[in-house]
């Protein structure tokens, strides 16, 4: 019984949230701060333990494997702007991945973060399927990738137009580029509200990272162990 109230209770007030924040775009009503609010207020009310939730909601992580296949169709319907764009692309990915990889080790150094901490810090600026599905392979903890995939998301949300506003004019195009690589799935829906160039643009890097990660990762993890 707790297992169904759990799940239904995390889909229903997602699903909920979605709704309020579509009538009311704001950064406090955006379903990844709010529905985790929700859940906690709704554990302390119902007495329920976080190890009792993270035990019975586990089967919902079950759908980031599909999430991650589904990233295959923006490729598919996009595919004439890929090789028009290609390298592009190819220099946004390389550069964000890099950024990204070296930024978080130099935190996690500058911090003396401990090594499990530190290598789930690593995969941040890639979006959540990815990010977990390469967390152990550097010996850090998927959990704790998630969160900082969660946090560099909203930071990116929260700093990405005037970032953007101090550097030189970019097209369209350029800050997609710049919120895909960066802040993933987060970035791209805020690269949305530019326009559907932009949009499109942050989901195919947010995706390239993504898949960049998973390649490196057998690398990355022998070079870390």
């Amino acid at each position: 019984m707790i297992i169904v109230l759990c799940v239904v209770a995390t889909v229903a007030l997602y699903y909920l949230n979605k709704l309020l924040y579509a009538r009311h775009p704001r950064l406090w009503t955006h379903p990844i701060l709010l529905t985790p609010l929700a859940l906690l207020a709704l554990l302390l009310a119902t007495g329920i333990s976080l190890d009792e939730y993270t035990a019975d909601t586990r089967v919902l992580l079950w759908f980031l494997g599909p999430a991650t296949v589904a990233f295959a169709v923006p490729i598919y319907q996009y595919r004439r702007l890929i090789r028009e764009l290609w390298p592009a692309l190819a220099v946004g990915t390389v550069v964000g991945v890099t950024a990204a990889v070296a930024s978080s080790w130099w935190l996690a150094r500058a911090f003396h973060l401990a090594p499990e901490v530190a290598h789930s810090l690593l995969v941040r600026s890639v979006s959540t399927p990815f990010a977990m599905a390469t967390a152990d392979r550097f010996g850090g903890n998927a959990d704790l990738a998630a969160m900082f995939v969660v946090f560099t998301g909203l930071a990116g949300m929260l700093t990405g137009e005037l970032i953007l506003a101090l550097m030189p004019r970019r097209s369209g195009l350029a800050s997609g580029a710049s919120y895909g690589a960066a802040a993933h799935a987060l970035g791209t829906a805020k690269a949305r509200e530019l326009g559907e160039e932009a949009g499109v643009m942050a989901s195919l890097l947010m995706i390239f990272s993504g898949l960049s990660m998973v390649l490196l990762a057998p690398v990355l993890g022998a070079w870390l162990a």
